[in-house]
């Protein structure tokens, strides 16, 4: 028996060992379904104030390319259209698409909705500064859609402008040992219906403005993967989006290969509208059942050496054993942890996505 025969042979066990490692189930501590330490978790709560006067950051990407990630653009139709709040400007960031590219789709969607009187869209350094002017003229709530190096960098030499911070909304985060992995080992997609993993995509993207606005102490709401799973955006939603015309109509239309990429891809029926879910906590945070928690942003220990134990934001129980887990946490503070969310919350955005604004904000 020749030495390639057997080189061949042996390749090919190896080929076929990873690619059946696939088709084992996620373990349930690896899933969205995994045991995790018990989080006081408040029903619609807990209670917060946030000032009426709202600042978008935003990567948004529809349009961006056939599959870019629509969720943006469908949380600047809801926060441009609510009459709870006032939008008072939008900065665009690097994320799902380039802050050049976000700026450009941002100021079409603003001229879609409010030709006329629509607020202002910056990027850079005029970003960066006219979020403190704002901050200046009075107490915001900071929506952060994307990474937080707009946010990082407007506060970064201005703290007398921190206090003015009445609540930043942010999507990211997770508790210790958590994957990101949208099928759960039960999709039809890639590598044998086990479905991509996700990463932490907005901590990920600026890791270093995550941990500064941790060590800032704002007042702090996070809205995870976690909670983004409990509810799904379908064909049927952006056809009747599609029917309603406008500005809905424009995104439904920019959100098809999205939906497409999760259909072929992750191997689900619809897609998380993530940054939507910080846009409707943002207007009604009733909405969501959240929990005081501790967090920190230090590599996680539960996952071990793989490039998922890599650096992360983690929340646990507040003055609990989590932390122990983490290794020399380079940030620490507090958020409000969102885990779950009114039965009601796909209704709720259909409503608001059409501009139908009567709808009950709770109803379990």
């Amino acid at each position: 028996m020749s030495i390639w025969f057997i080189l061949r042979r042996t390749l090919a066990l190896l080929i076929v060992l990873i690619l059946s490692s696939f088709v084992v189930l996620s373990r349930p501590w690896s899933t969205g379904e995994r045991a995790a330490p018990l989080l006081p978790v408040v029903s619609g709560g807990p209670l917060v104030e946030m000032p009426r006067r709202v600042w978008v950051d935003t990567d948004a990407a529809c349009g961006h390319a056939f599959d870019a990630d629509a969720d943006d653009c469908f949380a600047l139709l809801i926060l441009l259209s609510a009459s709870e709040i006032e939008v008072v400007g939008i900065s665009a960031v690097d994320g799902n698409a380039p802050s050049v590219a976000a700026e450009r789709i941002a100021r079409i969607l603003v001229a879609e909705m409010a030709p006329a009187q629509g607020p202002p869209v910056y990027r850079g350094k005029a970003a960066q500064t006219a979020l403190q002017a704002a901050l200046t003229e009075g107490p915001l709530t900071i929506v952060a859609l994307g990474p937080l190096t707009n946010i990082a960098e407007g506060l970064r030499d201005r703290p007398d402008l921190i206090r003015k911070v009445g609540r930043l909304v942010a999507v990211m985060g997770r508790q210790p040992g958590h994957l990101f992995h949208p099928t759960e080992g039960h999709g039809t997609g890639i590598l044998f219906g086990h479905g991509p993993v996700f990463r932490d995509f907005n901590f990920d993207k600026d890791r270093a403005a995550a941990r500064e606005i941790v060590a800032m102490k704002l007042p702090v709401t996070l809205i995870p993967y976690e909670a983004a799973r409990h509810v799904r955006l379908a064909a049927a939603d952006l056809e009747e989006l599609e029917e309603a015309g406008g500005a809905a109509a424009w995104i439904a239309q920019r959100a098809r290969g999205w939906l497409s990429y999760w259909a072929n891809i992750v191997g689900v029926d619809g897609f998380y509208p993530f940054d939507a879910l910080a846009a409707a906590y943002a207007i009604a945070p009733t909405l969501f059942d959240c929990a005081d928690a501790d967090v920190w942003v230090a590599r996680d220990a539960r996952r071990g050496g793989t490039r998922f134990g890599s650096e992360a934001l983690l929340a646990g129980p507040v003055l609990g054993l989590e932390r122990a887990h983490a290794e020399k946490p380079l940030a620490t503070g507090s958020a409000y942890y969102c885990l779950r969310m009114s039965p009601t919350m796909h209704d709720w955005l259909m409503a608001r996505f059409i501009d139908r604004q009567g709808v009950p904000i709770r109803g379990r």
